[in-house]
């Protein structure tokens, strides 16, 4: 008897812990999602591959799941993550749960948003728009839980990584974008980062440099030139885009280092601060680089250029 409530003890010790883990997750959309049909049979997926990487694929209900650091090591600051995998999938926890516990080790919040995928069957309509959407959505949302979540409302920025940076750069260039109808007032409140951290990102859909996978995944085989110039984020760069970090590495043959390189041109011709740092090695996908001598510090880099904006 008391070796099964040992062990029920340890298994509610070990539910708790993990319940903890995260502080809440929260639907983006509090009505219908934008350009969805909820009525299909498909299914969100999750799969744990052979890598040890959550891949979560054919996402129905978007969502934030958020990660607070505690609040004496807090420092007000927030920053809304969109995990990578091309348009086609979401390397959850690679490139999302595990930059926010990092994040929160700096006193940052972190807050990974699960979005759309544009080739869902479960889209009815403008593919190519849906993640711009959730972007949208949720930059607004963490911006409305500001003094739910102790977070300072002028310093909620984004992050992404390979086709998550393209997202976050999307959002960065058309935040003023009106690419869904209100459903709240939360809808009213400003999209635009305060800042971006763009990690190996896919920025051009434009040849020699773009990632054809994550181009066809987001716009078809067949694309307009119009929908090809939109989504090239290098020509969409304003005089109100925010403040940016850019990380790359040389030999990153999926999303050649150009691709970050045309968007620090692009900052630098309208005067946008901007920091860029590009290693020699490293390749695509490393993540928080924790295997790489010459990335794994990557990170404290990046706080350190938040430490110093004005």
């Amino acid at each position: 008897m008391m070796k099964t409530i040992k062990k029920l003890a340890l298994v509610f010790v070990f539910i708790s812990v993990n319940a903890s883990a995260q502080d809440a997750i929260v639907p983006l959309w509090p009505n219908a999602v934008p350009n969805q049909n909820m009525d299909t049979d498909e299914k969100e997926q999750v799969e744990y591959r052979e890598s040890g990487i959550i891949w979560v694929t054919n996402v129905q209900k978007p969502t934030l799941e958020v990660y607070l650091p505690a609040k004496g090591n807090a420092n007000g600051r927030a920053v809304v993550i969109f995990p990578g995998g091309g348009y086609s999938g979401l390397a959850y926890d690679w490139e999302g749960r595990d930059i926010a516990k990092a994040l929160n080790g700096n006193g940052v919040a972190g807050i990974v948003v699960k979005y759309r995928l544009p080739r869902s069957k479960s889209i009815v309509a403008d593919q190519h728009i849906v993640p711009l959407q959730d972007a949208q959505r949720a930059i607004r949302l963490v911006r409305s839980k500001a003094k739910e979540w102790n977070l300072a409302e002028n310093e909620i920025g984004i992050m992404g990584f390979s086709a998550g940076g393209h997202v976050a750069s999307t959002l960065g260039t058309h935040f003023e974008d009106v690419v869904y109808p209100a459903q709240d007032v939360i809808d009213g409140i400003s999209a635009r980062p305060d800042f971006m951290a763009l990690i190996y990102p896919v920025i051009t859909l434009m040849e020699p440099a773009v990632n054809m996978g994550s181009r066809e995944s987001l716009v078809g085989k067949e694309p307009t030139m119009e929908q090809l110039n939109y989504l090239s984020n290098e020509k969409q760069v304003k005089e109100n885009t925010p403040p940016t970090f850019l990380l790359h590495a040389a030999d990153d043959n999926p999303v050649p280092v150009e691709n970050s390189l045309m968007f620090f041109k692009a900052l630098k011709a309208h005067n946008i601060s901007t920091t860029m740092h590009i290693y020699p090695s490293g390749g695509h996908g490393f993540s928080l680089g924790h295997k790489n001598k010459g990335l794994k510090n990557w990170l404290d880099l990046f706080v350190a250029w938040l430490d110093n904006l004005d």
